[in-house]
């Protein structure tokens, strides 16, 4: 049926063009491809008045078609449809600058040159202050497991007993900057960026909110200091939080 149906077209624009020279049936006498996608320049004809016409699916924007475009490439033309904006995300930060995304989702694609679709993603700065911000803003001070409080730490009063040990909590950093100082002293030098420690919370160093000082927020990045070495701070973003937990590898103490 189509092969019919361009035989006669073609039928048509032979006798078209011995009337009328230089006619209306540009698209038709083109070799292949008759028509073409998108804007090009060379898919184009003369017309009998000998300006330029198209056969690009472009020609609908640039209003110079050719006269049997729609009868050949199927021109009929849909501009792009977009539904409404959806809601706004949630900050990406919990505390501090960040931003929010909203979206929308095409209705009508665009077709044979229509208008192309506008901006399907939104994007604004927020600023986020959760109720826990307070603590991504606390410096945890750490020691290295070896100093792990027991009968013969110095720290402990005369006289008193040892009692059964509380359960303490463990949380794993991923440590983002280490400061030069760190590199030049004792065990500062184990502390490389990038890499993941274990930092425990035992009961000495719990505060009056139940938790020790520093231990961060999940996915946010917090601030530490080595309590026995001058200088050597850095930060780090926490990964993991498991209560009930003793620090086993690459382990340091909430002090």
């Amino acid at each position: 049926m189509q092969l019919r149906s361009s035989g006669l077209w073609l039928l048509l624009c032979s006798v078209w063009v011995i009337q009328v020279p230089g006619g209306r049936c540009i698209c038709a006498r083109r070799g292949h491809p008759r028509c073409c996608p998108g804007r090009n320049n060379a898919c184009s004809g003369v017309t009998a008045s000998g300006s330029t016409c198209y056969c690009d699916s472009y020609c609908h924007r640039s209003a110079d078609c050719c006269e049997d475009y729609a009868g050949q490439c199927g021109g009929s033309v849909s501009h792009c449809i977009v539904g409404p904006w959806g809601p706004w995300s949630e900050c990406s930060s919990l505390c501090g600058i960040g931003s929010k995304e909203r979206s929308r989702q095409v209705k009508v694609p665009p077709g044979s040159g229509g208008n192309p679709c506008p901006d399907l993603r939104q994007r604004r700065g927020c600023y986020g202050d959760d109720d826990t911000c307070h603590s991504s803003k606390e410096v945890a001070k750490i020691l290295p497991g070896s100093f792990k409080r027991d009968s013969r730490d110095p720290w402990r009063r005369p006289h008193s007993t040892i009692s059964l040990r509380a359960p303490s909590y463990c949380v794993y950093f991923r440590l983002k900057h280490v400061g030069p100082a760190c590199q030049v002293q004792n065990w500062g030098r184990r502390l490389t960026r990038e890499q993941v420690i274990c930092v425990e919370c035992q009961a000495e160093a719990v505060g009056t909110s139940g938790r020790c000082q520093g231990d961060g927020l999940a996915g946010a990045r917090t601030f530490w200091t080595a309590a026995s070495l001058p200088g050597c701070q850095g930060s780090w973003v926490q990964e993991d939080l498991r209560e009930d937990c003793m620090c086993q590898f690459l382990s340091y103490l909430f002090v």
